[in-house]
């Protein structure tokens, strides 16, 4: 028995075969493109449904064949899928989520997985700020003025029965939980080192946030940065991955941002089937996924 069309999924593109004929999605402003050759075009460059003929635009037959690639402004990293995604580099941005010493650190933390990520991520990184890519960390960090506005059930998750919490004092010297400025809050290990290193090549910015997503709502930090900055398409990566990592997710592809997944430099503590949930989600609903060795080889190749 076949299986029906509408059980298949809408955005498989995991599962989903390649195009027959080159195919726009959106509209005459905000687009992606997708050939037949596996490419999916992210660059909002050329759409090849609309042109301007007399002073109006036309709708035309997309051609079936990718415009070359402009070595110059654009890379290509290939994807899960049997996908190639092409994207503007000034108009990404790599968005590392809570890969802070709170969540990392031996002493704080038993989380080998995200310990893990680190080596990945700090491959990724140099050839995405060659390509003209940003770097964003971004981190809870508290003000004293928002312990107040914190939603409760937000203050219970971070407590241990009636003790700990946002704010709380931290053994030795890490500090005030989660608050800014506090060695806890810091970035784990070579992390910290390397965003700096990125703050006085001008690639790399860091962003608080005091909720699980980065883009809770519509004038958060990251919202405000991104929208600023002209960025379009971000690459995930960080701990937990269903948790703070795929709560800005979701709140991205809902503004419409493109959301690729870097999978081996994003990790989570829960029990097994919550990373390998947002992996498959991701790749079959939200975007695509990707690794950091991809990334390399893509914006290596391209530059």
């Amino acid at each position: 028995m076949t299986t029906p069309i509408y059980d298949t999924p809408i955005l498989g593109m995991k599962t989903r075969p390649r195009v027959d004929e080159t195919v726009v999605y959106g509209n005459a402003g905000n687009f992606w493109v997708e050939y037949p050759t596996g490419l999916v075009d992210l660059t909002r460059s050329q759409n090849l449904e609309f042109h301007k003929a007399g002073g109006e635009v036309k709708n035309v037959k997309a051609t079936p064949e990718p415009p070359a690639l402009d070595s110059k402004t654009q890379v290509e990293i290939s994807v899960n899928g049997d996908r190639t995604i092409r994207v503007d580099a000034a108009k990404t941005a790599l968005v590392v989520i809570d890969m802070q010493n709170f969540f990392l650190h031996p002493d704080l933390r038993d989380h080998p997985k995200g310990l893990a990520c680190v080596d990945p991520l700090l491959h990724a990184i140099p050839p995405l700020r060659e390509a003209g890519a940003k770097i964003i960390w971004v981190n809870w960090g508290l003000t004293d003025h928002e312990l107040h506005t914190i939603p409760p059930g937000l203050v219970r998750g971070f407590m241990r029965g009636s003790r700990g919490g946002f704010g709380g004092q931290l053994e030795g010297n890490f500090g005030r939980l989660l608050m800014r400025d506090a060695f806890n809050s810091e970035l784990y290990g070579p992390l910290q080192p390397e965003y700096e290193k990125g703050v006085k090549l001008g690639t790399d910015v860091w962003i608080h946030k005091n909720r699980m997503s980065g883009l809770w709502g519509p004038q958060t930090a990251l919202d405000l940065y991104l929208q600023e900055q002209g960025i379009t398409t971000l690459l995930f990566s960080g701990v937990n991955a269903d948790q703070c990592v795929l709560g800005t997710v979701i709140d991205s592809y809902y503004r419409g941002y493109d959301v690729v997944l870097v999978e081996d430099a994003t990790a989570t503590t829960s029990p097994e089937g919550g990373y390998e949930n947002v992996v498959y989600n991701i790749g079959n609903s939200y975007g695509f996924v990707t690794d950091s060795k991809r990334i390399a080889s893509g914006s290596a190749a391209n530059h």
